[in-house]
């Protein structure tokens, strides 16, 4: 081919069409620049073979032009390649323009990404008469741009999965910058501190978090650390106390540490409520020092016991003596007063004796007829010393129509003995009126009297909205620390159901009012009138 044939007319990538001709070149300067551009470029007439190839495309082949120039593309091109070609010359020398782009497996190259321009020569517009054939090895930049996308694609992943583990993470984590400022805040955050994600980012950690009485040190801290100061809360495990949405404080374990990324500083901190725990602590231990009262409790009743049990004897001997003396004074007014006012504060002494004996002792339940009224007449006799030193009106109002019920008469007199208990303990801390009043009736149903009751009714400031759900819970009590152990009533409550009954806290305008309620005897006989 002359360097005349060599004056190239590109045909139309998209129609076929002859282009616009070119300025005429200097032979020898497209020779120069054909010979050094960076692509390849080759020729092939209609026969299928090389007519020309440039400096690059005998570089890429490996061959010298000796072996190309002249030669067919079967001789020179790699079996697959060359098929891969023959129907698509068969486009190109009928007028069409390709474009081919690719990865291509050669067998001297190896694994190689192509592109390449083949466009039909059309002298004057006549038929095709070779194909040029421009192409660029993009093998290096594919590569680089895979690699590029391979660890785009890793990052996005990570940034997916550590999005995924700090949105559902069970602590609440906070990042702030340099300066103090929100920039991260998770749905744990936002759950603890009912604050929503949007509202706190980029609000200041000191007025969003930090209740007002400890903002001082905050701020102290953290003027410290951008001085380039040490911490005493980095990588620690500590326990402070965080402000909610509300302005409510809540006890927090905060575990803080320092991040810098491209050389800008973050700290973040991974925030436990520890609201529950602290709770649950508290209530093992208050717990464990109302099981330290009750066996003191216990060791003191035991000791009691045997004071009461050795009390009897010389009890008797005053009560008979006082009888003996109130017959031999029978004639003697004065003095039979006297003897007998004797013997009846022996004989209350000895009843408040046999009913701590009977409250004392451990024995299995056996139910008998009880006479509500009689247990109730005993725990106020116990009680009457104890009452009367703390100023508080006693006062019965039993019917005396009232019939016998079935149960543990120990067990019920424990039951009335805590709740007048529990009425001395609250008026004693009550200034002005202090008055107990416990009364009995029966409730009846379709006209008959099938349950008793024993109702006790105080004139104390009464229980708190927020007490009433807890009251009978088992170790919980309002008192001061040394004056019960939170299962008065709870034991009260179990030895009520036990018979058939129930122990209710009633609503009332003042005063706490305890209604007790016990089923009849099977056939109670006719309550006789007291001795």
């Amino acid at each position: 081919m002359t360097d005349d044939e060599r004056e190239l007319r590109w045909a139309d990538a998209g129609w076929g069409r002859q282009a616009p001709a070119l300025p005429a070149l200097d032979p020898a300067l497209t020779r120069l620049l054909l010979e050094h551009i960076a692509t390849r470029v080759a020729v092939i007439g209609r026969d299928g073979r090389y007519a020309y190839a440039n400096h690059g495309a005998l570089e890429f082949m490996g061959l010298p032009a000796e072996r190309v120039i002249g030669r067919h593309m079967s001789e020179v091109l790699d079996e697959g390649v060359y098929r891969s070609f023959a129907p698509i010359f068969e486009r190109l020398f009928a007028g069409e323009s390709v474009h081919l782009s690719g990865w291509v497996n050669y067998e001297k190259q190896g694994r190689r990404y192509r592109e390449q321009i083949l466009v039909p020569y059309q002298p004057g517009g006549g038929p095709v008469q070779s194909v040029v054939v421009f192409g660029l090895d993009r093998t290096d930049q594919r590569l680089s741009e895979q690699e590029l996308a391979l660890r785009d694609e890793q990052l996005r992943l990570a940034e997916a999965l550590k999005s995924a583990i700090v949105d559902h993470a069970q602590a609440a984590l906070i990042s702030s910058d340099a300066e103090g400022r929100i920039v991260e805040f998770n749905p744990a955050a936002e759950a603890m501190f009912g604050r929503p994600r949007l509202e706190a980012i980029g609000r200041s950690i000191g007025e969003t978090l930090v209740a007002p009485r400890l903002r001082a040190e905050h701020e102290a801290g953290l003027l410290r650390m951008r001085a380039g100061g040490p911490s005493h809360l980095l990588g620690k495990r500590v326990e402070l106390h965080a402000m909610r949405a509300d302005g409510s404080e809540f006890p927090i374990e905060m575990v803080l540490w320092r991040t810098d990324v491209g050389g800008t500083v973050f700290y973040t901190a991974s925030i436990t409520d520890v609201s529950e725990r602290q709770r649950a602590a508290q209530e093992i231990e208050r717990q464990r020092e109302a099981l330290r009262q009750s066996e003191r409790l216990t060791a003191m009743g035991g000791l009691l016991a045997g004071v009461a049990h050795e009390l009897n004897n010389p009890l008797a001997i005053v009560m008979g003596r006082a009888t003996l003396l109130e017959e031999k004074c029978a004639d003697r007014a004065d003095l039979l007063k006297d003897a007998r006012q004797i013997r009846e504060a022996a004989d209350r002494c000895g009843r408040i004796v046999r009913t701590f004996l009977n409250m004392a002792r451990s024995r299995p339940s056996a139910p008998t007829r009880v006479l509500l009224n009689d247990v109730a007449r005993a725990a106020a006799e116990l009680l009457a010393y104890t009452y009367r030193s703390h100023s508080i009106e006693l006062r019965l109002d039993l019917d005396a129509a009232l019939p016998a019920i079935q149960g543990d008469e120990d067990q019920i007199a424990q039951i009335v003995l805590n709740l007048l208990v529990n009425a001395q303990h609250v008026l004693a801390q009550r200034d002005g009126e202090r008055r107990v009043l416990v009364r009995t009736g029966v409730t009846p149903d379709d006209g008959k009297p099938t349950r008793a009751w024993l109702r006790v009714a105080d004139s104390g400031p009464g229980v708190a909205p927020d007490v009433r759900a807890r009251l009978f819970e088992p170790f919980f009590t309002t008192k001061p620390q040394g004056l019960g152990t939170g299962l008065g009533l709870s034991v009260s409550r179990t030895l009520a159901r036990k018979h058939g009954g129930d122990l209710e806290l009633e609503h009332s305008d003042a005063g706490a009012v305890f209604l007790l309620s016990l089923p009849l005897a099977a056939s109670a006989p006719a309550p006789s009138a007291p001795a």
